[in-house]
């Protein structure tokens, strides 16, 4: 199993740090807003990345933070007449019915930075013993040059970041380098006692201490997207490191950009989409298809049209397992033929290969479809059993459960309702009494529901 380290740009060769627990860390959202398109690949990609792990027999530890509060974290505050906290509580309850729905689990754990206020202020409290910080005016810098390798994740000569460098108004910081630690108490904003005085800490300090906190000193895998590697990721590993003297993350994995219509998402752009907006027309599984259907650091563009294709895709997948479970309700007994699970076999062993080269969903997917064809094909065989059949079908069954994909949960009371609908029909079908059985069709394809009859019974799909 290899992985791309962004460190050192090549592909290595998978071995845990600790094999009795692979530690893993993400960089979450900062909760002030529904999450967007570009936020859903970061989440989805190391969902699958966790999922892949566990199906190949590691115990993962999986650590996806919030941050709940920053500037923008207050601005949204003050918009809506409500503290930080409200802002933070509605949102992490807004992050998880649409991470839901993409099918991404749960973290073990999802550290907010407030609930780790001590711990920040005790990693910033060592790099200031350590002379890698110093403080001025309230604030607490990180002394950048005193971190040699800074620098080696980006790949960007110390004297080329020296000349994007700028100090703001009001910092008062030794090197244009250095960053903010900790940030001194402004009026009408959260604040919490340190050293240094009231503060509240900066953005890339929260996850060096919540992976130190959950994770220890040294951890498996840090994920983020690729706009993370530079500023943000690139300081996690000069603090850490230079608080504990030990290598901070094994290898870097981050994902690539989100276009949309061939165009860079923005707000000004007016491009801008949330994942709940999206999913209110298309689905959620739509949208994680189209992202598993590219290389996670594969640039890749998002339109209308695309997440359309996404949506028959799909169908494809769902169909052919809602049409081989109607067959085997009554398909004729026999014996596994070998040569069915040899093919079979060969699908499971393919799609191992494609995933275990760094995590390559995209071919992953095609050896799905390619299965997708040959259960088609071995339900129409002349000679097709239910063992040969049930062996194609639980595999493909696998594979897509693996992949997180699912038709989205439909609600309760209406699948009652049109349940009790096609046995309506069914029932003014048998009375011959067809006007009937073509108005409750047509009614329900008024709502979008589409009935199908097969030798099995009657299936439905909902079209959004």
């Amino acid at each position: 199993m290899k992985f791309y380290n962004t460190l050192t740009r090549t592909k290595e060769e998978f071995t845990p740090i600790d094999p009795s627990c692979v530690k893993i860390y993400a960089c979450g959202p900062t909760v002030y807003n529904y999450f967007h398109i570009g936020n859903a690949r970061c989440f989805v990609v190391f969902d699958m990345l966790r999922r892949y792990l566990e199906y190949r027999g590691y115990n993962v530890k999986f650590v996806q933070n919030f941050t709940d509060i920053d500037d923008k974290m207050i601005k949204r505050a003050n918009e809506e007449g409500i503290t930080v906290k409200e802002v933070a509580e509605k949102y992490i309850g807004e992050y998880f019915t649409d991470a839901g729905g993409l099918g991404v689990v749960p973290a073990s754990v999802h550290p907010r930075a407030t609930e780790n206020i001590a711990e920040i202020i005790d990693i910033v409290n060592t790099l200031v013993e350590k002379g890698h910080a110093y403080e001025s005016k309230g604030d607490v810098y990180f002394r950048t040059k005193t971190f040699k390798e800074y620098g080696k994740l980006s790949h960007m000569p110390i004297d080329e970041l020296e000349a994007g460098a700028r100090i703001e108004i009001g910092e008062a910081k030794e090197d244009a380098l250095d960053f903010t630690l900790w940030k001194a108490a402004k009026p009408g904003e959260p604040s919490w006692d340190s050293p240094w005085g009231k503060g509240r800490p900066g953005w890339h300090i929260e996850c060096s201490a919540m992976v130190l906190k959950y994770l220890g000193e040294s951890i498996d895998f840090h994920c983020g997207g690729q706009d993370l590697t530079f500023p943000h990721h690139e300081n996690e590993i000069a603090q850490s490191e230079c608080a504990t003297c030990k290598t901070f993350a094994a290898r870097w994995m981050h994902n690539g950009y989100i276009n949309v219509d061939n165009k860079k998402m923005s707000k000004s752009a007016n491009n801008f989409f949330t994942v709940r907006e999206i999913s209110e027309k298309y689905g959620y599984m739509p949208i994680r298809f189209f992202i598993l259907s590219s290389h996670y650091r594969s640039p890749i563009n998002f339109s209308q049209d695309i997440i359309e294709q996404s949506k028959t895709a799909l169908e494809r997948i769902f169909n052919c397992l809602d049409s081989t479970e109607f067959y085997l309700e009554s398909a004729p007994a026999g014996e596994l033929d070998m040569s069915v699970r040899e093919r079979v076999d060969a699908r499971k062993a393919e799609f191992i290969a494609k995933m275990d080269d760094d995590l390559n969903t995209a071919d992953a997917i095609s050896v799905i479809f390619d299965l997708v064809r040959d259960v088609n094909s071995y339900v129409n065989e002349d000679k097709a059993n239910a063992a040969s059949v049930r062996y194609a079908y639980d595999l493909l069954a696998e594979l897509t459960g693996l992949m997180g994909l699912k038709r989205d949960e439909l609600d309760s009371a209406l699948e009652q309702e049109i349940k009790k609908m096609i046995e309506l029909r069914l029932i003014a079908k048998k009375e011959k009494n067809y006007a009937e059985a073509d108005r409750i069709r047509a009614d329900l394809l008024a709502r979008g529901i589409v009935l199908e009859d097969t030798p099995g019974g009657t299936k439905f799909k909902i079209n959004k």
